[in-house]
């Protein structure tokens, strides 16, 4: 089945660490969590709530970044992979996803794609666009 959802992310906690080797580099581990903007029900059921983890390692706004997310919904939970790259100059961050997990309903589920993580107008918020396939089991 094609998935194509978007979420609003909230950062919830940040921490930074500055690697002295060249200017403005460093690594961060960035938590959010997020709702639904759009998102249809099918066998997953009722969204709950989504949460993700991630390590990003800059140099001046532009740089690689990966995580995972656990997204909760009323009939079972859904984990991923994700990997991507930040471009400094749209302030835009492009990857990939893979599901390895699910949980109730969603066990067995596989499922990958690709994102876009925009800001959004407020600080620490920002918009996910996720596009792909998956199969439930």
């Amino acid at each position: 089945m094609e998935k194509k959802e978007t979420y609003k992310l909230v950062v919830t906690r940040r921490e930074a660490f500055e690697i002295d080797d060249e200017p403005d580099h460093n690594m961060m581990v960035v938590e959010m969590e997020g709702e639904p903007i759009d998102y249809q029900v099918g066998v997953a059921g009722e969204f709950v709530s989504r949460r993700s983890v991630t390590i990003h390692d800059r140099v001046r706004g532009w740089g690689l970044m990966e995580g995972y997310v656990m997204a909760n919904f009323k009939n079972g939970s859904v984990y991923s992979r994700f990997k991507g790259s930040r471009d400094g100059l749209r302030k835009v961050t492009e990857g990939t996803w893979k599901t390895y997990l699910g949980t109730g309903n969603l066990a067995g589920t596989k499922g990958e794609g690709t994102f876009k993580l925009e800001r959004a107008d407020k600080a620490d918020e920002f918009i996910l666009h996720i596009e792909g396939d998956y199969e439930a089991a």
